[in-house]
């Protein structure tokens, strides 16, 4: 009766997980939507008008599809982190932080190196910012591994230590000094050497290398979670710290690089957010989000709509860059404020992270 009753239960989670991937998750953003509709309305704005301006504006054409696929290409970078840190059920809020180091050790690299070719340059960068927010995402996770301390008050607290790492390299040792800079009114660093920009791959558009080397990682990591030991012992790890232990698993070494993958994942998007940019440097208004522009909670979403599964969230994060991207079309197209649209992403968040 038991093995009867174990067997149900399998089945209902397993139908259970189906239904919020495919009904749930998607009805989620249309309630989000149909929500942000009676907004406009509120606003005196036609919904139709401006849902119809975001579509055009994010997938209408190779330069539209272009800036989608490019804005959708960090987002998708810290979830496949997420689904990483998830897996071993340690929680990752620290993207922000990641992205920043990550973009600021792929700088010095290039700053450092400035005289490589590109075939040896663009992969150091994005290798140093692996490493930089690796080093960011291992902090936490060995605090949480070794002394239980809360991950999601530690990565959220790196976070705030990131913006004034961030703010007085970009403010002092890695400010732009050269006649044309802004002498340290703009944190920013000088031009970064052209062997170290990503490669535009479609002509006319700003479609980049980062965007193909984001989904590679997005598919190398599903096979790392799903077709290999370490994959089943994060999820092990992730189920019963206990039982692993008992298993004889190294559940603290597991947590830690867990948490260091994940940080290195953010470190990747933070490098492409340098180094696919158009201006081609490291530049800030003084806060982490001038420079991630949120994609490091953002992208917690992202994960959560891909059922925290790297390959859907390729899917996930080209909506959501989408909506983004959109978002500024539809703002000049029915003279909504700025507001409103985030305001329509954060309905989103809200009805996504609810379920």
């Amino acid at each position: 009766m038991s093995r009867v009753s174990a067997a149900a239960a399998a089945a209902w989670k397993d139908r259970r997980r189906f239904l919020l991937s495919w009904v749930a998750l998607p009805l989620s953003l249309v309630v989000a939507l149909l929500l942000g509709a009676v907004m406009m309305l509120a606003l005196g704005a036609n919904p139709i008008n401006g849902y119809n301006a975001m579509i055009v504006g994010a997938f209408d054409g190779s330069y539209a599809l272009g800036s989608t696929a490019v804005q959708a290409a960090p987002l998708l970078l810290v979830a496949v982190g997420i689904c990483v840190a998830f897996r071993a059920n340690v929680f990752n809020i620290g993207g922000e932080g990641q992205l920043a180091m990550g973009g600021l050790a792929g700088s010095a690299t290039a700053l450092a190196l400035p005289h490589l070719p590109s075939l040896i340059l663009i992969p150091l960068v994005l290798i140093a910012g692996a490493a930089g927010g690796a080093v960011w995402g291992a902090i936490p996770g060995a605090f949480k591994a070794y002394f239980n301390v809360n991950e999601i008050l530690s990565t959220i607290m790196l976070n705030l230590v990131a913006v004034q790492v961030m703010n007085w390299l970009l403010a002092g040792p890695m400010v732009d000094k050269t006649q044309n800079s802004t002498y340290g009114l703009i944190p920013e660093t000088r031009l970064l050497p052209r062997a170290s920009w990503l490669p535009i791959i479609v002509p006319n558009t700003q479609l980049h290398l980062g965007v193909v080397i984001a989904v590679v990682v997005a598919v190398g990591v599903w096979v790392l979670l799903y077709r290999t030991s370490f994959g089943f012992r994060l999820q092990a790890v992730g189920l019963s710290r206990d039982a692993s232990r008992y298993a004889g698993m190294p559940v603290k070494r597991t947590m830690t690089l867990a948490m260091t993958i994940s940080g290195a994942m953010c470190g990747i998007g933070g490098a492409l957010l340098v180094f696919g940019s158009i201006s081609h440097r490291m530049v800030t208004d003084g806060s982490l989000t001038g420079f991630t522009g949120s994609d490091g909670f953002n992208g917690i979403v992202v994960a959560l709509f891909g059922a925290l599964n790297p390959v859907w969230s390729i899917i996930s994060s080209f909506l959501f860059g989408g909506m983004i991207v959109g978002g500024d079309a539809l703002q000049v197209a029915i003279g909504v404020p700025a507001d409103m649209v985030t305001a329509l992403e954060g309905l989103v968040v809200v009805f996504v992270v609810s379920l």
